[in-house]
């Protein structure tokens, strides 16, 4: 399915708003995975759907349970939304008191079922199962070097390189699996599961989120507490950089396959990917978004009638700014949740005007004002410029927009898919050659140093905040050229 918006197509995949392609009509960054694990609860697959159904808006491609009962695994994947995917039926099915869990974001060019996770395997050792949130940066050259003594893949997925390099260590797995942590570079959150043991682990950067929770005398695993808040589980800690956590029948074993390196957790977790009500090295997100947006009202101040945010990731740093700034807040937009997953094709209006499916402005809130629209980040402009057309055409006489983010110049490399960096528009643009393109009155950019200050939380006095803001000032914390194979976006 395709058509033409000023010659370029608005979609290719089989689906409305697949993929995430230069011709993607919505240019917001990808969400990347998700991951829940469970060890030590009878109901562990129930556990883990609800789980990932908190975890859904990290990813709507695809989802899978896998369970361990200690003696075989029951296991089930699919594509769609976890609700879409699992059913009374199939949920009888898994038993068992540990189990992994995934969601994983809907990416152009790898869509398909052999991809979903958890991957499960069979090797030397039993059965083998397989989650992760994030990228391995140098997987195409070990995956290289694997093929040629011998190994079949069988997926695209960069988690099926770990999965080989354990298989063919001759160690007993805890030890495989630190020397195969060890062998890789890029941003993740790893969980393996045997049918006694499951093992967690974050990169030595601890770029992916994975935070620990314990219910009862069962321990969860998620990449994001409001998991935790869903099951009832309370929040023990966050897994730390170059851990690796070992959990079986005498207990937990904390240990570390390597040595951590500066924390940098990705700084767009903060300011987009995140639910609000997640926690985050001990920041809220709606409280570090709302003073995101207090912060560039200081730095940035416009007057106006009236402050907006777009749905949803940025209502909260809205209410900051507004806040502020003394400006009331108002719902100047509305967000159509029902629009992800929809194979019908859109009228030939909404085809010209495809945002108009995702966004609607309010018409009796904006007409005649002055707006102070805020947005999370601009990715390629043609979004933004969309959207500050839209609230043009509902009748307001002025559009400043405000950005909590800093301009987004360079590519990541440890699970967000963003694209090239030619079409990334602050690499190339100015400030106010990027105003011009999406038709704005004024734009501003939050500042580095104000984002840092924004977030606090337990890293506030490290390094850059305890960030990765590699997107913004392309300064990456691990090696990221691999003899030109590099890829961006998620592996997973």
């Amino acid at each position: 399915m395709s058509d033409e918006l000023n010659n370029q197509p608005l979609w290719t995949g089989d689906y409305y708003n697949q993929g995430t392609g230069p011709n993607d009509i919505f240019d917001t960054l990808k969400e990347e995975c998700g991951v829940f694990g469970v060890y030590g609860h009878s109901g562990a697959a129930s556990l883990s759907y609800y789980g990932l159904h908190a975890l859904q808006h990290r990813g709507e491609e695809s989802c899978g349970i896998c369970v361990s009962d200690h003696t075989e695994f029951h296991y089930h994947r699919g594509m769609g939304l976890v609700k879409e995917v699992f059913d009374k039926e199939t949920m009888a099915t898994l038993t068992g008191d540990i189990s992994i869990g995934h969601v994983r974001y809907s990416t152009s060019g790898s869509s398909h079922l052999g991809n979903a996770q958890p991957l499960v395997f069979r090797y030397r050792a039993g059965e083998l199962a397989l989650a992760t949130n994030g990228n391995i940066v140098n997987a195409p050259q070990i995956r290289r070097e694997l093929e040629e003594m011998g190994s079949i893949f069988q997926t695209t997925s960069d988690t099926e390189v770990l999965a080989h390099l354990i298989a063919r260590s001759s160690k007993p797995l805890v030890e495989a699996a630190k020397e195969a942590f060890r062998r890789i570079v890029g941003g993740f959150a790893f969980m393996i599961m045997t049918n006694e043991q499951l093992i967690v682990a974050s990169d030595p950067n601890g770029l992916r989120p994975l935070t620990m929770g314990r219910l009862g005398d069962a321990y969860i695993f998620t990449s994001e507490t409001c998991a935790l808040e869903t099951i009832g589980a309370e929040i023990v800690r966050d897994v730390k950089p170059g851990e690796l956590l070992v959990l079986d029948q005498n207990g937990l074993h904390e240990d570390f396959y390597t040595e951590p390196q500066r924390k940098a957790l990705c700084s767009m977790e903060y300011i987009y990917f995140a639910r609000p009500d997640s926690d985050m090295n001990g920041a809220n997100l709606h409280s570090a978004r709302k003073r995101m947006g207090s912060m560039m009202a200081r730095e940035s101040f416009i007057d106006a009638d009236l402050v907006t945010g777009v749905p949803d990731s940025s209502i909260s740093a809205a209410i900051g700014y507004a806040e502020q700034t003394g400006i009331p807040y108002e719902l100047g937009m509305i967000k159509n949740k029902y629009t992800g997953r929809t194979f019908i094709q859109p009228s030939q209006e909404l085809r010209e005007q495809g945002v108009k499916m995702k966004l609607s402005a309010v018409r009796r809130v904006v007409e005649g004002k002055r707006v102070v629209m805020i947005d999370d980040s601009i990715v390629r402009g043609t979004t933004s410029r969309r959207i500050v057309n839209m609230l043009r055409d509902a009748g307001a006489i002025e559009v400043h927009v405000r950005i909590t983010s800093p301009p987004f110049k360079n590519p990541c490399f440890y699970g967000i898919d963003t694209p090239d960096r030619r079409d990334l528009i602050a690499s190339s643009k100015t400030v106010e050659e990027i105003r011009q393109e999406i038709n704005a009155d004024s734009l501003a950019f939050l500042s580095r140093e104000g984002l840092i200050e924004a977030v606090g939380g337990d890293n506030k006095d490290d390094y850059k905040g305890g960030m990765c803001m590699a997107c913004f000032d392309n300064d990456y914390p691990t090696q990221t050229d691999f003899g030109g194979e590099e890829q961006f976006g998620c592996g997973c």
